[in-house]
């Protein structure tokens, strides 16, 4: 994954083991080249990649914020009021408590945390403060959802932003998305090249993954990034890690299994977690609920 920044630039490297051992591990394929499941990008794919781009939303930093060591948004699911306390989407591991473990989910956890509001240009506009953790973890998915002490209305009242709309609908193969870090008021912009059933780094699986074309060659600082749909506007994803060394499953390094143990390794591309499924976590007044009819996020041990 891409480290909370403040690591990063340390060059302090976590001691985590490459999850297939070398030698009595699954084959690797040959895969540097972008494509779903090691193909190169062909003529069809290309076409996909096109799909959406005959009439993109605008994107910009409006409503992104920029946290201590990674990016952010405010993020507002579909039955939320404005008097509702404004969620805020990052990864899981960029918590302030540091990266969970395999299998730990954190729920209702008191924070302080405050994040750098952005405007559309990028420029600052204000601090907005977290209540709580009120979600996260790195199993998965790779996701933490603050709640703030500022509702959606008071947000929009202090400093004219509103909150990006997570989508409710699995996003598609080759839609043009846009990768918008408030770190570092950049936005990457690239296409959906195909999902990872299962994706590993170091300690850690995720489900579902997304993987980007090339493009989109994120850095350190961008973990936590929402993935902007450009044809809807919505947030259909939390951008996460890169393979950056071409290593095998390693931390930095992620790899694709499939369900025979062959293992695919796609150097300098990057993936996210998708986030349609959390609106079904949450209920009215914006209260997780992971017993929630559809609701399919990790639940703490014992639940």
């Amino acid at each position: 994954m891409h480290r909370p920044l403040s690591t990063a630039l340390a060059g302090a490297l976590l001691g985590a083991a490459a999850l297939v051992g070398a030698g009595a591990g699954p084959a690797v394929a040959d895969a540097h080249l972008p494509g779903g499941d090691g193909r190169p990008v062909t003529a069809e794919v290309q076409v996909e990649l096109t799909q959406h781009k005959a009439a993109p939303r605008a994107v910009d930093f409006a409503g992104t914020v920029a946290l201590s060591n990674c990016s952010g948004s405010v993020v507002r699911l579909p039955n939320s009021q404005d008097t509702d306390k404004a969620l805020v989407l990052s990864n899981g591991h960029c918590l302030e408590s540091g990266m969970p473990g395999a299998g730990e989910v954190v729920v209702d956890k008191a924070s302080s945390r405050s994040f750098t509001l952005l405007s559309s240009t990028g420029a600052n506009k204000g601090t907005v403060r977290a209540s709580k953790v009120a979600y996260a973890t790195m199993t998965d998915t790779d996701v933490s959802l603050y709640e703030l002490t500022s509702t959606y209305a008071d947000i929009q009242r202090k400093y004219g932003i509103k909150a990006l709309a997570l989508a409710t609908e699995r996003p598609a193969q080759g839609a043009s998305i846009k990768v918008v870090s408030g770190y570092w008021k950049k936005i990457y912009s690239c296409g959906i090249d195909g999902f990872a059933p299962t994706l590993k780094e170091g300690e850690w699986t995720w489900k579902d993954s997304v993987r980007y074309t090339s493009s989109c060659h994120t850095i350190g600082g961008t973990s936590g990034s929402p993935v902007v749909d450009t044809a809807t506007g919505k947030v259909a994803a939390v951008n996460n890690t890169l393979n950056e060394d071409g290593a095998r499953c390693t931390l930095n390094n992620p790899c694709e299994v499939a369900a025979d143990g062959t293992v695919t390794i796609h150097q300098g591309i990057g993936y996210a977690q998708q986030t349609y499924g959390i609106p079904k976590c949450f209920g009215t007044g914006n209260k997780l609920d992971l017993n929630r009819e559809g609701c399919t996020l990790p639940r703490p041990a014992g639940e």
